[in-house]
């Protein structure tokens, strides 16, 4: 059948014109979404598999050129909307509208793209920028609301715009959280008060953990047990905090740990004890020192009848120079920089707390947990060598060593 045949069985059967025209116009329409479906898009999925740089791989990813071929045969189906004229305006419309928010979720899937590949590059240092690209996304969103309202109304956008005056105490009141937000990331970003990756403590919340996402209304923290708080972002200027990035990023953290010694195992020392003493490597200059002096006065005091003549000298004074060297012997505390030392805190109820204040020198949880522990165990262990006893609340076992049954 000739082209001259179809014309003239058109001509015959004018009815039958918009269901021919309209055939064409899906045949081609299909026929170019085949192409850019099977062809382009695979195209651009294959090549970027091929590239060594992962960059490419994101955006296609977060692209997906699939969905964005849509776009393709809603093309062909506005050009060619003139062949049904009676139904071309409704057709255009109604393609324009799907072509911009085919468009719209195009865009904020490559502006996911981008916060993935700077949250993958050598140069992030944990500074988000997801907040201001939530902000892009979501004006974009509204840009396109605007357009759609324009297209159904007739109206033109700069009318729909200006009415928007009269509304603008409820959009307020709509998107307080999200203003909050935006200031509070801008803030929160020019400030550099937290980063993701960043250890925080915010009690209000009860977060304890790793930053793990920082967007425009919320910042997601993944506590030690693994659980996840959610926290608006605008509450991190309202509530107190907690970030240890300083510690980590200082190389040292502290360990501040007391001892509590048992008020009556504190005594004055005499000369054999301090020759006993003399015979543990870490105090052995410090305890002849002190000998030397006691040597001048001819004898070792052991009552207050000459205390303001005679040097003395007690277990427990002894004790806190074996503590003071001992921390100083050990390589894996900073003992130049951050402070190091060994201090008595006032006596109560419970004893004599012996402070020690050091810094280890990894700020690894598991490693300085076992740091601190090898050192009280130390010590606590070297107590009665010292003739020293820690004090320790009475137990049922001790009741029972005391009160024996009839």
């Amino acid at each position: 059948m000739t082209p001259e045949h179809i014309q003239a069985l058109l001509d015959l059967s004018p009815a039958l014109m918009p269901w021919v025209l309209g055939g064409i116009l899906v045949i081609v329409s299909v026929v170019v979404f085949l192409i850019a479906r099977y062809f382009i898009a695979r195209g651009l999925v294959y090549l970027s598999t091929r590239t060594k740089n992962r960059y490419d791989d994101v955006l296609v990813e977060k692209l997906r050129p699939f969905r964005f071929a849509w776009v393709a045969p809603l093309l062909v189906i506005y050009y060619l909307a003139g062949l049904l004229p009676e139904s071309a305006a409704f057709i255009r419309q109604a393609v324009l509208l799907l072509i911009l928010w085919l468009v719209v979720l195009t865009i904020n899937s490559i502006l996911n793209g981008v916060n993935a590949i700077y949250e993958a590059s050598a140069r992030f240092r944990g500074v988000s920028i997801q907040g201001y690209l939530d902000l892009a996304k979501l004006l974009l969103i509204v840009g396109a609301l605007i357009v759609t309202a324009s297209v159904f109304t007739g109206q033109s956008p700069v009318v729909l715009l200006s009415g928007l005056g009269v509304v603008m105490a409820l959009l307020v009141l709509m998107f307080r959280d999200t203003m909050l937000s935006f200031v509070a990331s801008v803030q929160i970003n020019a400030s550099d008060l937290v980063r993701e990756g960043d250890w925080i403590e915010m009690p209000s919340f009860g977060a304890d953990g790793t930053v793990i996402n920082i967007s425009l209304h919320t910042v997601k923290v993944q506590n030690w047990d693994n659980t996840i708080t959610v926290i608006p972002t605008y509450k991190l200027l309202e509530d107190p905090f907690k970030n240890w990035r300083g510690m980590q990023e200082s190389g040292g953290r502290r360990i501040q740990r007391a001892i509590n010694v048992d008020l009556n195992s504190i005594r004055f020392c005499d000369r054999e004890t301090l020759e006993r003493f003399k015979n543990i490597g870490l105090i052995k200059e410090y305890v002849e020192a002190k000998l030397s002096a006691v040597g001048q006065a001819g004898s070792v005091p052991v009552s207050l009848e000459s205390a303001s003549t005679t040097p003395q000298l007690t277990n427990m004074e002894v004790f806190q120079a074996y503590v003071a060297n001992y921390l100083k012997s050990r390589p894996d505390l900073h003992q130049e920089g951050m402070t190091l030392m060994v201090r008595q805190l006032a006596p109560g109820p419970t004893g004599l707390p012996l402070e020690i204040y050091a810094f280890t020198k990894t700020v690894e949880w598991g490693e300085y947990e076992a740091v601190q522990a090898e050192i009280l165990d130390h010590l606590l262990g070297a107590m009665p060598q010292f003739d020293l006893r820690v004090f320790q609340e009475p137990s049922g076992a001790d009741y029972r060593a005391v009160v024996k049954p009839q």
